[in-house]
Formats: C-alpha cells, sequence, structure tokens
C-alpha cells in the first residue's frame, strides 16, 4: 500500500520526521508562502518533487484541502543496510543482496523481491531518487514477499558498494557485454546489481563493480526484461551457493 499526506503543515512535519517519502506533488505555477521552505527541506532530503495541475492534486486528495501540496509514503518501513546484513549473521550465511540501480518500474521491483526472497536473499537496496518506491503495485506484485524480504533505501548507491566492499561482498553487476554467467563465481558474499529498464548499469555503478555477469542468449531478441534478467541470475547465484 501507498499513503498519502495532505497538506503544507503535514508534509512539512513528514519531512521533519525523517519519514520515508516516495514523492511530493506540487502545484504547477509559481511557489509562495510556506511552500517554499517545504520545497527547500524536501530538495536538501533528496525527496522527488513532481510538478502537477491542480486538477491531479484535487483527484488525489479526494475533496481533501491539499493547499496545493500533497506528498506520498510508503506504507512499509524500509529497513536499513546494516538490517539487511544482519540478517544474514542471524542465519549464518554468507550475505545475498539484490542491488537495483535505477529500476523505475513498480511491476519489476515487486517482481525482483518476489525473486529475491524465493533464493534466500537477505535483503534489496535500491536508491531514493530515480527509483520505485515501496507503493500498493510493488506490494502486490510482490506477492507478499515485502512483508519479508528487507528492503534499503539508500542516498548513493555507488557509496553503498563501497560499504558493502569493506564488510567482504564482491559485486557482480549484471549485463550484455559481461562474462557468461556459469562462469563467474557468484558463491560467497554477494552483492547483485540489476540496472535499469532501458538503460541498464549507470557508468559510475558499473566501475564499481568486481566483474560483470552476463545471460547467454540463443534466440532472435538479445535482452530480457529488468525483472526477469534479475531472476536468472539469482537463480544461477543459488545454485552456485547450493552446489559450493
Amino acid at each position: 500500500m501507498e499513503d498519502k499526506i495532505i497538506g503544507r503543515n503535514p508534509v512539512m512535519e513528514a519531512i521533519r520526521s525523517g519519514r520515508s517519502i516516495d514523492k511530493i506533488l506540487i502545484k504547477k505555477g509559481k511557489y509562495e508562502g510556506s511552500v517554499i521552505p517545504i520545497i527547500k527541506k524536501a530538495k536538501s532530503a533528496g525527496i522527488i518533487i513532481q510538478e502537477v495541475d491542480r486538477s491531479k492534486l484535487d483527484m488525489v486528495a479526494e475533496g481533501e484541502n491539499h493547499q496545493g501540496i500533497i506528498a506520498y509514503v510508503s506504507a512499509y518501513e524500509y529497513a536499513t543496510v546494516s538490517d539487511i546484513l544482519d540478517r544474514a549473521a542471524e542465519k549464518n550465511e554468507a550475505p545475498f543482496v539484490i542491488i537495483c540501480d535505477r529500476i523505475t518500474d513498480p511491476h519489476n521491483l515487486g517482481a525482483i523481491i518476489r525473486t529475491a526472497n524465493c533464493v534466500g536473499a537477505h535483503g534489496v537496496i535500491i536508491p531514493k531518487r530515480n527509483s520505485a518506491g515501496l507503493n500498493s503495485i510493488v506490494a502486490k506484485t510482490s506477492a507478499g514477499a515485502v512483508e519479508y524480504t528487507p528492503v534499503a533505501k539508500v542516498t548513493n548507491i555507488s557509496k553503498t558498494i563501497d560499504d558493502l566492499k569493506e564488510k567482504g561482498l564482491w559485486i557482480a553487476g549484471a549485463d550484455m557485454d559481461g562474462e557468461e554467467m556459469y562462469k563467474v563465481d557468484l558463491k560467497g558474499a554477494l552483492g547483485l546489481v540489476i540496472g535499469s529498464e532501458g538503460e541498464g548499469i549507470s557508468r559510475l555503478v558499473r566501475e564499481k563493480c568486481d566483474f560483470i555477469a552476463s545471460i547467454p542468449m540463443g534466440g532472435d531478441i538479445n535482452s530480457l526484461n529488468a525483472s526477469v534478467a534479475a531472476g536468472v541470475l539469482m537463480y544461477e547465484a543459488l545454485r552456485q551457493r547450493k552446489a559450493n
């Protein structure tokens, strides 16, 4: 599910409290009054701001007085990266973490979380910006996996990868020009990076990866949907880990 916070004061208090906000809708036009400090604080917190017509706000608010601003907040609590690593330690298992680099389609994110749960991954990491959040579509597509698989939202994926490396994880990126996945060692402490639907892994994130794994292709089309590619690679990692 996804909740809404409607009106200037409630939105400001949500930002101040540190509540996880997926995005803020603001009425198009010149900003004035208390909207200006809200926008400033939201931008400093890295929250996505989207300008929309008043009619859109009216529809979303469903009769409530929105004062030109509505925030979408996750109905699910985000975990931290430490929570994910602690989960692996509690199970006495080598960490297996799925890192989503700009997955903006909520259906893809939900499917990735579902598969991550099925293969026994300890958690999923997403960026605060340019990513789907834990909304109702993600929850539904995950088939309930969001209740069991922790999802951490981070400010900077590249820095998070550096932190994971310091904790002993190897980072594998998924890309078509990498080494065939059967030849890549996906055992042990692993972070698997899945790129965006259209552009794949960003250049900065790719440079952080220890190696790049590709999925062999035998047909006329040489690419897979992001969540399908993620699933194939996750199950290859599971196969290797079970064989180890």
